[in-house]
């Protein structure tokens, strides 16, 4: 096409991947349970499910693996165009896989997060999953001398980085998408960076949302000290499947909104997605402009939230945080079903999360979540203790210039960013700044309405990934 240089000609071309899905393969690898024990009476293993399409491939090119992260493998499919579109330019086959006690790779089934089940859940596991995964696939695939670029965005972003670390005899080049590494390495104050970015994002959209959002809350506070009345009214207000009974369900509703400002924040992309939630183009604008026009605050936050747990299309008639909003180990959220265990174990075990909201820094209620609050909570669930001193020596922290070959790009609108790579640490570990970008825009597929800083960064991208593979 006219006007586009041999990098961006894949970029230029692939608008008709909008909205689409490339076909997948599905098949599953006997993998072992523990990678890490060879004392063992019986071997124990589970079947990983990964995804593939060799559509692009012409037997010589390199492999692009996905490093799926906590959900099920194919809505990572669905959502991560980009990789598609380098796979054409690249010749490459692709392959996704499928992160274990996610999605169907279940080990133990329905039981898989029983006490004495679940400890076989963690990142050193997966990471051995991948590295065993991608070495098989090499074999069957007969491209065993093809390199290897793994992809991933915000934890899956995380474990990118880390097969790179870890494995740089299966993993040559690595993208690693909104990916907070240094996270794992926070403590005391710097834990309290996500609420404050979610509210600076607001704030650029509309300087007097934040404090719409305060007001919001504070008249929250007042009706809920006027007892039995105040708490019919609040349901009311926000269309309550089961009008509130008691002031102890409030704070479970505090986290239940803030939750929704977390998913539009992270889900702040320029066009309709379904990806988080079904939410339209630009979110965020669309919030603050909700609340400055509500008859009253606390009425735009409640039209706010819906936007969030009723969707775009609305179809609900009433809203149910029980059901809604689950709370666990991280405060940002763990999502729903059998994949918020996996993530609040995980929360639990190895993962340095944020800490809650202060009032102070963000516009949101003094919800804390103190290492101390943590490690009671994670007793009581899991039975574990948090060892946040261990990630930062596993995961190498904030010392990470002896690897190389990573891409490490973060959005500016994406609240993980904070805890990501923002400066070149080396001529083979850059960092990648997206303008307008929310929670790894540029691994999504290529869309007319991007804004120019994110084909620029894929450009990028994929100019990197070739010097990277020679």
């Amino acid at each position: 096409m006219a006007g586009c240089s041999e990098f961006l000609l894949v970029v230029c071309s692939l608008f008709v991947l909008v909205g689409a899905t490339i076909p997948y393969k599905t098949a599953y690898l006997e993998q072992d349970l523990d990678h890490f024990n060879f004392v063992q009476a019986n071997r124990v293993t589970f079947k990983q499910r990964y995804l593939y399409t060799d559509q692009y491939w012409d037997e010589k090119g390199p492999i692009f693996f996905y490093t799926g992260n906590e959900g099920p493998i194919t809505g990572f499919w669905e959502n991560s165009g980009f990789v598609f579109e380098a796979a054409q330019k690249f010749n490459a086959l692709v392959i996704f896989g499928e992160h274990r006690y996610y999605g169907d790779s279940l080990p133990f089934g329905s039981s898989s997060f029983d006490h004495d089940k679940v400890g076989y859940l963690s990142i050193e596991q997966a990471l051995a999953d991948y590295a065993v995964l991608v070495t098989d696939l090499k074999i069957q695939f007969k491209a065993t001398e093809s390199k290897v670029v793994a992809f991933g965005g915000s934890y899956g972003g995380m474990l990118s980085a880390y097969m790179r670390f870890k494995y740089p005899n299966v993993i040559d080049v690595a993208l690693a998408a909104s990916a907070p590494i240094y996270m794992t390495t926070f403590r005391g104050s710097e834990r309290d960076f996500f609420f404050t970015a979610v509210t600076e994002d607001f704030l650029h959209a509309d300087a007097n949302c934040p404090g719409y959002v305060i007001t919001a809350f504070e008249m929250i506070e007042m009706l809920k000290n006027q007892g039995a009345e105040g708490l019919a009214e609040l349901s009311k207000i926000f269309k309550l499947c089961k009008p509130l009974k008691s002031t102890e369900q409030i704070p479970h509703m505090l986290g239940w909104i803030r939750n929704s400002f977390t998913t539009l924040a992270m889900g702040d992309y320029p066009y309709p997605t379904d990806f988080l939630a079904p939410l339209p183009g630009h979110p965020v604008n669309l919030a603050c402009k909700m609340m400055a026009s509500a008859s009253s605050k606390v009425e735009g936050l409640a039209e706010v939230t819906a936007l969030v747990y009723n969707g775009t299309n609305g179809t609900l008639t009433c809203l149910d945080p029980d059901t809604e909003y689950i709370e666990c180990a991280d405060p940002t959220g763990c999502g729903l079903g059998p994949d918020s265990l996996a993530w609040d174990y995980q929360a639990c075990a190895e993962l340095t999360l944020p800490a809650g909201s202060n009032n102070k820094t963000d516009m949101f209620p003094p919800l804390p979540w103190t290492p101390e609050m943590i490690s009671t909570y994670c007793q009581k669930k899991w039975g574990v203790i948090p060892q946040p001193n261990w990630a930062p020596i596993q995961f190498w922290g904030k010392d990470i210039s002896s690897s190389s070959n990573i891409i490490f790009s973060n959005g500016d609108l994406d609240p993980w960013r904070p805890g990501g790579v923002l400066e070149d640490v080396s001529p083979t570990l850059v960092a990648l700044l997206v303008k307008g970008g929310a929670h790894h825009l540029d691994l999504r597929a290529s869309n007319p309405l991007d804004p120019p800083s994110v084909t620029q960064a894929r450009k990028q991208e994929l100019e990197l990934i070739q010097k990277f593979l020679h």
